[in-house]
């Protein structure tokens, strides 16, 4: 009886087994399923007047996969007739439709690589991803547009050369300091952290017309002498038609108790931005007051009496709460903002705080060329770096293979002693990061 019993048992455990296969559904992907992309509009002309009014409506539909599924989406654009080899992404995530306002189109396509006021034909694709393994692109469908350029143009051929510049006497992966152009026909002026060294000014980063100082006299000479310096942060300005020259130490920056150093200094140092006209920076604030002054020195100041964006000489401190954020100074207009934003900063046992951070901060492009990230002269020590957003490791990335590419979460990358100026690339999967020496 006791082996009846147990066959049974067994019996009706293989029958159960088989109606668990019988009832499994075989899921398979719909080898047709994909997405139809619809614009609101065919053709767009963008204005700097109307930057914060939307403009276009990129819509798509539901891919039938043959089951449910949480697909992600993102939008891809490139030139009428490209192969998206080196697209714009807007990340969209599981939305179906994705709306632009005037000012992101507009960054998008000279990040492209647009010409301003220049009709030009784009196409645009939508990305569909269930997984690494399944990845599906609609049909491009076009649109024609009109871009704007709100960025100044101060750029002059000359430059600053010399074995206290960044790049030496000559560096293929660093410039020369660049001069701007003033209200004054041909007085350029450059701003330049310089090392122990010497320096010329010379054209094109090139040798063919270049101005040194014999005699050390103010004047330019052709083919001069170097001029001898010592390490600091300048305004050197050049007079071409009075063949004259002249460098003051020059800075901006944050103190107060909402900064780095406090009260006492070394003051958050700011940094020129030619396609504004104005002094920029990323920083972590807490809680507390910040004012603007000159050379870390109090003989020259700005508050914010009434803090209505307006700058006083010798103001009231103006207060701010805790936070990441990107801080303008202009002083042409004399304002000023602050906005909080995310932060990309350099961290590591190479850098000046190590792995606890705060992290040196990266500066972004203010240029056209969107996704790009600078940090430039920073001092590392033998040792290892990566990069992070917020001084956080929620969203931090380093170099799986140290071969420029950079992976989240991925290994830290060696460095040693030296002056670098750092550059990342979030424009493109994956984000790039390049290393170069002083």
């Amino acid at each position: 009886m006791k082996k009846l019993i147990n066959k049974t048992v067994i019996l009706l455990s293989f029958l159960l087994v088989l109606g668990a296969c019988d009832d499994k559904e075989i899921i398979e992907l719909n080898p047709d399923a994909n997405t139809e992309v619809s614009l609101s509009t065919s053709a767009v002309l963008l204005t700097e007047d109307t930057a914060t009014d939307e403009i276009l409506t990129v819509s798509w539909t539901d891919p039938n996969f043959g089951f449910d599924a949480a697909a992600s989406y993102q939008i891809l654009m490139d030139f009428a007739g490209g192969d998206f080899s080196a697209p714009q992404i807007s990340a969209v995530g599981s939305s179906l439709s994705k709306v632009f306002t005037v000012e992101e189109l507009n960054g998008k396509l000279l990040s492209l690589g647009i010409k301003p006021t220049e009709e030009t034909d784009v196409e645009l694709i939508v990305q569909t991803t269930l997984s690494d393994a399944q990845v599906m692109l609609s049909e491009p469908i076009t649109l024609t547009v009109t871009a704007y350029s709100s960025l100044l143009d101060l750029s002059t051929a000359w430059g600053v050369v010399g074995s206290a510049t960044p790049g030496a006497w000559g560096n293929e992966n660093i410039p020369d300091i660049p001069f701007y152009t003033t209200s004054t026909p041909n007085v350029f002026v450059a701003y330049a952290n310089l090392r122990d060294g010497e320096i010329k000014f010379r054209k094109d980063n090139l040798w063919t017309e270049n101005y040194g100082d014999t005699g050390m006299d103010g004047t330019l000479d052709n083919a001069g002498d170097n001029i001898t310096v010592s390490a600091g942060s300048y305004k050197i300005t050049i007079n071409l038609d009075a063949l004259t020259w002249e460098m003051e130490e020059y800075t901006w920056g944050l103190v107060g108790s909402a900064t780095p150093n406090g009260w006492d200094g070394p003051d958050f140092k700011l940094e020129y931005n030619s396609y504004q006209d104005n002094w920029v920076g990323m920083v972590t604030l807490t809680d507390g007051e910040f004012k603007f002054r000159f050379n870390n020195d109090w003989g020259l100041n700005y508050g914010d009496t009434g803090f209505d964006g307006s700058l006083e000489t010798g103001g009231d401190n103006i207060a701010v709460s805790a936070g990441h954020y990107l801080v303008t100074f202009d002083l042409n207009n004399l304002t000023y903002t602050f906005e909080e934003t995310d932060v990309w900063g350099l961290v590591g046992d190479a850098t000046p705080n190590a792995w606890d951070g705060p992290d040196t901060k990266f500066i972004p492009d203010f240029g056209i060329n969107e996704g790009y990230y600078y940090i430039n002269g920073i001092e590392l020590t033998d040792g290892e770096i990566k990069v992070r957003q917020n001084d956080a490791w929620g969203l931090n990335y380093g170099d799986d293979g140290n071969d420029g590419s950079l992976e989240a979460n991925g290994a830290n990358i060696p460095v040693t002693a030296g002056t670098y100026n750092i550059e990342v690339n979030f424009s493109v999967t994956p984000p790039t990061i390049a290393v170069y020496a002083w």
